[in-house]
């Protein structure tokens, strides 16, 4: 099961990148970004159906984790959709009041499941069997209408609420960095500011993401007493790149990868490099050598 679900997962992973680095908007992402996981999460239902666990501890490993960690992404693109598809497009006072308002959904969801979500984030485990495993009675007789909940060989008590915990964690990310944008807006650098000549920056966006989370949480502007948007803002200004306006996504990507510091552990390497080929002076070792070295 676990190598079935390690080949699907990294499959969703590799179609999720190449969906978010197209240049696109979050509307055609989301939807392009939602029928890939869905697809996907019907061969899962195809497998699981068809498999038989080993024992309890499997299929609980299963309904509490990996469904729901695959699951959760599904339901956030879905939301982000129609969040966006109706998302006022007047003042910006009303934009803010319609997010705050989705903002408030979360709380509300979690505080109907509030004995659940306690349970869970606790790290609880002696409800286990009642939660995460088929056949079990529901005792909270409480679940959203959702199409891959209807089949009871593919659902628990309470695989879709871990789902929907994690998927609203993501959600809360991407509406609080949206409303960090608007309050931002009358704020971004005047490009008159800088020099005619911008410098571009042409590494990988990924990368310019990984090293403003890195400036950000080391506190290196303004005492660390500076909103994260207004940081990506201005290295957008200076360097010349659009990073998108949902940089909070790439950071929860960056969080999942096999490596999550790949730009950073590739600096420090190569800074590590130049200084060891460097004598005092500035002067490089290698200099006025041929290719064999002489």
């Amino acid at each position: 099961m676990i190598n079935y679900v390690e080949k699907l997962q990294k499959e969703i992973r590799l179609r999720i990148q190449q969906i978010e680095a197209e240049d696109k908007n979050i509307l055609k992402k989301s939807l392009d970004a939602s029928h890939v996981l869905g697809n996907a999460f019907d061969q899962l239902k195809e497998f699981i159906i068809a498999y038989q666990f080993q024992d309890e501890d499997e299929e609980i490993l299963f309904f509490k984790e990996v469904k729901p960690k695959i699951f959760c992404h599904l339901i956030y693109y879905r939301k982000v959709y129609n969040i966006e598809m109706h998302r006022p497009v007047a003042s910006v006072e009303a934009q803010k009041e319609y997010l705050k308002r989705k903002l408030d959904v979360i709380q509300d969801f979690n505080d109907k499941i509030l004995d659940f979500y306690r349970y869970y984030r606790s790290g609880a485990t002696y409800l286990d069997a009642a939660y995460f495993v088929r056949g079990q009675p529901d005792t909270e007789q409480y679940l959203e209408t959702f199409y891959y909940e209807r089949d009871p060989q593919f659902s628990t008590n309470a695989d879709f609420k871990v789902a929907k915990i994690i998927a609203n964690d993501m959600l809360q990310a991407y509406l609080l960095s949206e409303l960090e944008l608007l309050d931002s807006y009358m704020l971004k650098p005047n490009s008159t500011s800088f020099p005619k000549v911008k410098l571009t920056w042409t590494g990988s966006k990924t990368d310019l993401i990984e090293l403003i989370y890195a400036l950000d949480t080391e506190g290196c502007f303004n005492n660390g007493k500076i909103p994260l948007i207004q940081i990506a803002a201005y290295f957008e200004s200076v360097f010349n790149i659009e990073l998108g306006n949902n940089i909070a996504r790439n950071f929860y990507d960056m969080r999942i990868r096999n490596h999550p510091t790949p730009f950073l552990d590739r600096l420090r390497e190569e800074i590590r490099k130049r200084m060891e080929n460097f004598k005092p002076g500035g002067k490089d070792k290698n200099k006025g050598k041929d290719k064999d070295g002489k």
